[in-house]
């Protein structure tokens, strides 16, 4: 939801759907999608925290976000801008986000 409501608007204006929309109007529909993805986000945070009797910590918490955000916009991008294609330093830099989860897990 974050994912469609920071970049779903281009997608609207491409459209012609939110053309002449002020920029206000642009913020508030984007922060009324990311309210949905807060309220998720927040408990699910409190809950997988160690702090709070979860299983991670506040670095695995923050890898997890990015990575499951990264391949959301991945997709997004894919699906929803046609124009976009995947390179090969696309592939690449996915690689390295592998390589930060497998390090924020290492003991």
């Amino acid at each position: 939801m974050m994912t469609f409501a920071w970049y779903g608007h281009l997608k609207l204006q491409q459209m012609h759907v939110s053309d002449g929309w002020p920029l206000i109007l642009v913020i508030i529909f984007s922060w009324g999608i990311a309210f949905f993805e807060y309220c998720a986000q927040v408990p699910a945070n409190r809950i997988g925290f160690n702090g709070n009797g979860g299983p991670f910590n506040l670095m695995q918490l923050k890898v997890i976000q990015e990575v499951i955000s990264l391949t959301v916009f991945t997709i997004m991008v894919t699906v929803f801008f046609k124009g976009q294609p995947l390179q090969w330093n696309h592939f690449a830099a996915f690689a390295c986000l592998v390589l930060a989860v497998f390090f924020v897990f290492l003991k």
